[in-house]
Parts: structure tokens; C-alpha cells; sequence
């Protein structure tokens, strides 16, 4: 079993900075796939970011390049996404999610198997 804390969400100006983060249990967090997804009220769930198993390798969705960084810290068992530059249509509920069953990161929310129970970012203009 795998659990899963998000904390870190807020409500900030349009050009602010958020920083999420997403404490996980299990021994072998090291060894998970890492992926922050999003939904927006009325609208399906999306891909964000996703890290692979040493940090190594990461990939972000078109909408957040350049704005938001995906981190992970294996010792403290966390993954972090630094938002910048936030804008009004980032408002979302934002979940971490763990791919125990692969190292690589994928934008594919079906590949994830243990999810958080959400942080909620408001973004005002």
C-alpha cells in the first residue's frame, strides 16, 4: 500500500508562485513513477508533470513548459511541483499519483496506481 499526501495548494495572484508537495509512505518509493495530474471544475482529469524513478528524466504538458518544475527528493520520499508565472486557468485541483508497477514516467493517468487526495489551487486575476 502506497499513501499519498498533497499539500501546498492556495489561492495566489495571476503571476505567482505555488509550490506543491506529495509525501508518500512505502519503502520503495525510489523505485516509483511520479505524476501530477489536474482537474478543473466541469472538466476531465489532466497530465501535468511526470518524473521518472531517479529524477532523471522528466516531461510536462504543453500548457505548464516553462512554468512549472517537477522535483523529487527519493530520501524524504516526496515529489514536488514548483508553479510559475500562474495563471487563472491553472485553477484546479492538483493530485500527485504513483506508478508502482514502472520506474518511467508516463502522461497516461491510467498507468498510475495509488493517487492523493487532491490539493486545491485558485488562481484570482
Amino acid at each position: 500500500q502506497v499513501q499519498l499526501v498533497e499539500s501546498g495548494g492556495g489561492l495566489v495572484q495571476a503571476g505567482g508562485s505555488l509550490r506543491l508537495s506529495c509525501a508518500a509512505s512505502g519503502r520503495t518509493f525510489s523505485s516509483y513513477g511520479m505524476g501530477w495530474f489536474r482537474q478543473a471544475p466541469g472538466k476531465e482529469r489532466e497530465f501535468v508533470a511526470a518524473i521518472t524513478w531517479t529524477g532523471g528524466n522528466t516531461y510536462y504538458a504543453d500548457s505548464v513548459k516553462g512554468r512549472f518544475t517537477i522535483s523529487r527528493d527519493n530520501a524524504k520520499k516526496t515529489v514536488y511541483l514548483q508553479m510559475n508565472r500562474l495563471k487563472p486557468e491553472d485553477t484546479a485541483v492538483y493530485y500527485c499519483a504513483a506508478r508502482t508497477t514502472g520506474r518511467w514516467a508516463t502522461d497516461d493517468s491510467r498507468a498510475y496506481d495509488y493517487w492523493g487526495q487532491g490539493t486545491q489551487v485558485t488562481v484570482s486575476s
